[in-house]
């Protein structure tokens, strides 16, 4: 078939009252969130420094009133306020706090070995917030945990040490670690030691990865964020961080901001995630998970026990047959609970093209009752698109090729902003309907709305559709810390 150029019309978001508009800061100053009820007060838990706890309460009464940037336009709006804008209440004291000391974080910071300093730092802030959930008669909603610079200085894997004067705890390499996984010691405390190069050398993963058993919702933030969050001299930067902090937070505290207007009634969304299992001693092994999305905008992880084996071609993987019906039977199970009946339609999203195998057990587990589709979306670095005059191409146009296969510009010029987000000419990215039958132009609408639903960040979109967007960042979390197969968890403990 010849080429054809199609311009998708921007996806709308629903909002409370029934409403809808096209970018989350206007639908949510007009009409809050989608399920806006009177839910109260934020039961928040807060942990950091001294310094760190004093700038979340300064922080937390700045967004109580309204911030108006110099330049307000469509791109750059007033933030309203918190309360305003969700109809609940955020306190400016904490439900629980705890105060750590900058000195035992400093000194963790110095450890020399990086697994060990990483390993140091994310047990300071993990065991605080585990024992105080174990003494206090509270449950925050969400914890907040204030990290000094010194923490993502030098809690990130290539970083070094902080200067100073602290050793090592552990009388342990990586290359011992190693070969300890397979031979374990007769002495416990060298197993003990190893068990920390089991540990991701990533604070933010490693961190949130430790709580996951115990279900904690969690926003990191550096103090130095918060800080530009109260700078009166910037308030475009002031407000920005308050829209994406609000929007995050009352998500995470269990609340929707916004979902998908288009959502098709029926129809959900697999994410399929593969990341490199660092416990596993030969290298040859990853975990798998599937992140799932359905119309209402409530997402779930799923993590699989395979270890599947590295393709022909370097970092892909794939699934046997079994392990592949494992992980979509678990998909279905857990839409059936929330929904009562099963979904029509499964749009299953992935960097590479499934296999024979892989196919043949999500069909199997699907049955005749649900609709199967593999989709392959990879960005695409060989076209490029471009127009008269000094913008780039409009968000939501594609060049559909055949009737499987388009490139889809997810970012763009957008007219309800008047501007283009990016300094590049942007990248298409390719689409193809790999794995059973749906009409493409549906699946491009179906990817350009799943842009539109990263609650971590309250911008008009993201460019990448949100079962890809955190693949890695999934992946990152379940592999950062040794764990089994878990139950469906929702998504807002991995973001």
């Amino acid at each position: 078939m010849p080429l054809r150029v199609v311009a998708l019309p921007e996806p709308v978001l629903a909002f409370g009252q029934g409403q809808t508009a096209e970018d989350p800061r206007t639908g949510l100053a007009l009409f809050g969130p989608h399920d806006a009820t009177e839910r109260g007060r934020l039961q928040i838990g807060v942990i950091g420094t001294r310094d760190g706890l004093a700038l979340y309460r300064r922080w937390v009464s700045r967004i109580a009133a309204p911030i108006l940037p110099h330049d307000r336009s469509a791109a750059r709006p007033a933030f309203p306020g918190y309360a305003a804008l969700t109809g609940t209440t955020w306190p400016d004291e904490p439900a629980v706090a705890v105060t750590l000391a900058r000195d035992t974080i400093d000194e963790a910071a110095e450890i020399p070995d990086r697994h060990q300093r990483i390993f140091r730092m994310a047990d300071i802030f993990s065991e605080a917030i585990l024992d105080e959930l174990q003494r206090s008669e509270v449950s925050p909603d969400l914890w907040f945990v204030i990290i000094p610079d010194a923490v993502w200085l030098h809690g990130r894997p290539r970083s070094g040490a902080r200067r100073g004067s602290a050793s090592n705890p552990f009388d342990m390499t990586p290359k011992l670690a190693r070969t300890l996984r397979g031979r374990p010691s007769l002495f416990p405390a060298d197993n003990a030691a190893a068990l920390v190069y089991q540990h991701s050398p990533d604070f933010h993963h490693q961190l949130k990865a430790r709580l996951l058993d115990r279900q904690v919702p969690i926003q990191i933030m550096k103090e130095g964020t918060l800080l530009n969050g109260i700078d009166e001299a910037d308030p475009r930067t002031q407000a920005a961080i308050a829209w994406n902090l609000s929007s995050s937070t009352y998500y995470k505290s269990g609340g929707r901001p916004w979902k998908s207007a288009t959502a098709r009634d029926g129809v959900c969304y697999l994410g399929i995630v593969f990341k490199e299992d660092p416990s596993d001693p030969e290298g040859r092994a990853a975990c798998c998970a599937a992140q799932m999305f359905i119309d209402s905008g409530d997402g779930f992880v799923f993590r699989s026990n395979a270890r599947p084996w590295r393709a022909h071609r370097r970092g892909e993987f794939h699934l046997p047959e079994p392990d592949a019906r494992s992980l979509m039977e678990t998909a279905l199970a857990e839409y059936r609970r929330l929904r009562g009946e099963a979904p029509r339609e499964v749009f299953v999203h992935g960097r590479v093209r499934l296999w024979d195998e892989e196919w043949a057990g999500f069909r199997s587990a699907a049955g005749v009752e649900t609709a199967v589709t593999g989709v392959t979306i990879r960005e695409s670095w060989g076209t490029k698109l471009f127009r008269e005059g000094d913008m780039v191409p409009m968000r939501g146009l594609a060049v559909v090729s055949s009737d499987r296969d388009a490139l889809l510009w997810s970012r763009g010029y957008v007219p309800y902003l008047d501007t283009y987000a990016g300094r590049e000419l942007p990248n298409p990215f390719d689409v193809s309907v790999t794995r059973g039958e749906a009409d493409i132009e549906t699946v491009l609408a179906d990817v350009l709305s799943l842009t539109k639903l990263n609650y971590n960040a309250c911008i008009h979109a993201d460019g990448e559709p949100v079962t890809l967007k955190f693949a890695n960042a999934v992946g990152e979390i379940l592999t950062a810390a040794p764990r089994t197969s878990q139950p469906p968890m929702p998504f807002k403990y991995y973001i």
